[in-house]
């Protein structure tokens, strides 16, 4: 724990974080009140959700109010048992997932009721696929419209689908060369 002009580097879980009411809670490691986690703070942080679950890093503040989180500092996602979030992606995907690019992309339009949406790629005509296992299993918990997001892609049974998703500023975009290249490894993983 570090003390910086009145702020306090707490860790904890994420106890729920609900992006239509524009807030949720962080339970402290040590114990003590729950956090307050409102939507600008991790806009900010270049996110506009956070999974149940998910393990945090917050510089915090007290206020007359309670305890509140000032700025996010790092987000992993909830922990897994290592089975693939959706049937369509196999063991082997996720055992290589860091393997894959991280290419940044923005939300088209996400619908959590659904449990599904899209995303565009750069430089790839194509919509992808997102799935909202996947979302969860990366530590979000919605997508706007518009957000910027970096996906990790492979071919599914109807295109191009997201394997996981990053925050934005994850990926670096890739030329065309690397575009063909990207395409024919995806193609090749999922023939394997």
């Amino acid at each position: 724990m570090t003390e910086d002009g009145g702020l306090t580097l707490v860790t904890g879980l994420v106890k729920w974080f609900d992006p239509a009411k524009g807030y949720g809670f962080i339970l402290d490691d040590r114990g003590g009140p729950d956090i307050l986690l409102h939507a600008n703070v991790l806009r900010n942080f270049g996110r506009s959700s956070v999974a149940d679950h998910s393990r945090v890093s917050v510089m915090v503040q007290r206020t007359s109010r309670g305890v509140q989180a000032a700025e996010v500092v790092s987000i992993t996602p909830p922990e897994t048992d290592g089975t693939p979030p959706i049937a369509d992606l196999d063991l082997e995907v996720i055992a290589h997932l860091e393997t894959l690019p991280l290419r940044p992309a923005r939300v088209k339009w996400f619908d959590k009721s659904k449990g599904f949406g899209f995303a565009n790629v750069f430089g790839h005509p194509e919509d992808v696929f997102i799935h909202i296992e996947v979302l969860r299993h990366s530590g979000f918990a919605d997508l706007a419209i518009g957000e910027a997001v970096c996906l990790r892609l492979v071919e599914g049974p109807r295109g191009l689908m997201a394997a996981q998703i990053a925050a934005w500023d994850s990926g670096e975009p890739e030329d065309e060369a690397g575009q063909a290249e990207r395409r024919t490894e995806i193609l090749s993983h999922v023939a394997e």
